[in-house]
């Protein structure tokens, strides 16, 4: 049982974010049999998801649906869960973080082409672009960060002459850097970290990104790049 009540936002998105994590598994079972000494699957399947239910008990809320980074905390910090149990158990990071960037690949891949190209092109518009613009100034203010300390802080990033980059941002303070701080999962950040590369691959995007605040840099440096045209 989680040892802190889930918030309500994060409750109303529950069986999505339950059934999303179930999927993951599945997808990642051949993967642990293949690759680690895990022996009764039953078990760590059942451990996977108790410890998803703590994760989700301490998810920060940072704003619910006007936040964008809301979605990100929901999408990949079930992750930790499955970092945590694998680790429990043995296994090593490295291979810890192939298995959950793989399993992150083989579901995102599991739906309709078109759909996630759709989405990629969403992401790229001009409209997407001027919500983070609006939302990355937003989260520097010390309101935002008063009243949601454990959200991100960024800067959206204009590309310059020369620059092959469609927009870029720049986070100076990570969401998951600081969920990963208070709760002793700091050496799993990079398999998190590595987890973006898919997420935008599988929408048609290039991100191309030289350093993470996990990494220890000043900034975590996302450049973003359409590989298809749009329609």
């Amino acid at each position: 049982m989680p040892d802190a009540p889930i918030h309500p936002f994060y409750a109303s998105h529950h069986a999505a974010m339950e059934s999303a994590m179930r999927q993951r598994l599945d997808l990642a079972e051949p993967m642990l049999r293949k690759r680690t000494q895990l022996g009764d699957m039953d078990a760590v399947r059942q451990q996977i998801m108790a410890e998803f239910e703590n994760v989700l008990a301490h998810m920060p809320y940072v704003g619910g649906a006007a936040n964008r980074m809301s979605d990100f905390f929901m999408r990949l910090l079930g992750f930790m869960a499955i970092s945590r149990v694998l680790r429990r158990h043995g296994v090593p990071l490295a291979v810890v973080g192939d298995i959950e960037r793989e399993t992150y690949q083989a579901q995102l891949l599991s739906a309709p082409e078109a759909e996630r190209l759709a989405a990629g092109r969403q992401f790229m518009s001009p409209e997407n672009q001027a919500l983070v613009r609006a939302q990355a100034l937003a989260s520097a203010t010390p309101g935002h960060q008063q009243a949601f300390p454990q959200d991100f802080v960024y800067d959206f990033v204009e590309p310059g002459p020369g620059d092959s980059f469609d927009f870029g941002i720049n986070y100076k303070a990570c969401g998951f850097c600081k969920f990963a701080a208070q709760h002793g999962d700091a050496d799993m950040l990079p398999s998190i970290c590595g987890l973006d590369f898919v997420a935008n691959a599988a929408r048609g995007i290039h991100l191309q990104r030289t350093q993470t605040l996990a990494g220890g840099a000043s900034h975590c440096d996302f450049r973003f790049s359409q590989l298809l045209p749009p329609d």
